[in-house]
C-alpha cells in the first residue's frame, strides 16, 4: 500500500513539474507569444494579425513561440509538448504548426524548431523544413541578428506550402536556384567556347558588318542566368500569405495532436 502511495505522488510531482517547465497556453488565445521579449509590440502586432487572418482563412494555426530557456529540454520535445498541451490545430485535422525560438546566450547557442501537426507532415516535409526554410529563410537572419526577419521569412513560406500556393520540391527548386542547375565545369565550357567567340563575333560586326555568331546562344545563356540562385534569404516570386490584414482577433486554438514531425537548427 505505501509502494501505491510513493507512486502515485511520484506520478502527482512530475507532472506538476512537466506542467511548470511548460509555458500555460495563454488566456486569451494569442497565435504570437514572445515569452523571450525578443519583438517589438508593432512586430508582434502585425504578426498576429497575419497569422490570425491564416487561421480564418484556413483553419490552420501556426503558433509562435519565443523562450529564454528550454528548461533542459532538446528544442524538438520542448516544441511537441507544448503543441499538445495548447493543442495548436483542429482537433479532427491536426493542422496546428509550432514555431519555436529559444535565445541566443553566451552559455548556449539559439535554436529554432518548427513542429508540425499530423495533418501538415504531407505539405510541409521535414527535409523541406530543415534545408530550406530553417537553413535558408531562418538562420541566416538570425545570425544577423534580425529575430522578426527570421520568424517572418520562415513562416509565410509555411503559409503558402499550407495554402497550396505552391508545392514542397516547387519551393526546393526556387530556394535551391532551380531543379538540378549547371555543373560549374558545364558553365565554364559555355563560357569560353560561346561566350568569348560571341564577343569576339559582335566585334567584327561592328567594324566589317558582318555577324560571327547567332542570337540563339544568347537566349540560352539568359535562360542559364536566370536560373542562378538568389541569396537574397527569400523565396523570390511565389506569393504567400504576407500583405496587410485586418479584422478580428484569434478565436482560440482547437486541440490539434504532434506525431513527431519537423526539423530544427542551431546558430
Amino acid at each position: 500500500m505505501l509502494k501505491k502511495i510513493i507512486l502515485v505522488l511520484t506520478l502527482f510531482v512530475s507532472l506538476t513539474s512537466w506542467a511548470q517547465e511548460i509555458p500555460e497556453r495563454p488566456n486569451p488565445p494569442r497565435l504570437v507569444n514572445d515569452l523571450a521579449n525578443v519583438l517589438s509590440d508593432a512586430e508582434e502586432q502585425r504578426f498576429e494579425m497575419e497569422l490570425a487572418q491564416f487561421a480564418r482563412e484556413t483553419s490552420n494555426q501556426i503558433a509562435v513561440v519565443t523562450v529564454p530557456s528550454l528548461n533542459g529540454y532538446p528544442a524538438s520535445d520542448f516544441a511537441f509538448r507544448l503543441g499538445e498541451a495548447w493543442g495548436i490545430g483542429q482537433k479532427d485535422k491536426d493542422n496546428g504548426v509550432v514555431v519555436l525560438f529559444k535565445t541566443e546566450t553566451k552559455a548556449e547557442r539559439g535554436q529554432i524548431f518548427v513542429a508540425v501537426g499530423y495533418g501538415l507532415e504531407g505539405v510541409i516535409p521535414d527535409a523541406v523544413a530543415n534545408r530550406d526554410i530553417i537553413d535558408y529563410e531562418m538562420i541566416p537572419r538570425f545570425k544577423q541578428g534580425d529575430t522578426f526577419g527570421g520568424l517572418y521569412a520562415g513562416t509565410q513560406v509555411i503559409m503558402g506550402l499550407a495554402k497550396g500556393e505552391f508545392s514542397a520540391q516547387e519551393y526546393h527548386e526556387k530556394a535551391s536556384g532551380g531543379s538540378g542547375g549547371f555543373p560549374f565545369i558545364f558553365l565554364l565550357f559555355i563560357i569560353f567556347f560561346f561566350i568569348i567567340p560571341i564577343f569576339r563575333g559582335r566585334r567584327r560586326y561592328y567594324s566589317t558588318g558582318t555577324r560571327g555568331s547567332s542570337l540563339p546562344f544568347w537566349l540560352l545563356m539568359g535562360g542559364m542566368m536566370g536560373s542562378g540562385r538568389s541569396h537574397g534569404g527569400s523565396f523570390g516570386n511565389f506569393s504567400s500569405g504576407g500583405g496587410s490584414f485586418g479584422g478580428g482577433g484569434f478565436g482560440g486554438f482547437g486541440g490539434g495532436g504532434f506525431g513527431g514531425g519537423g526539423a530544427g537548427g542551431s546558430w
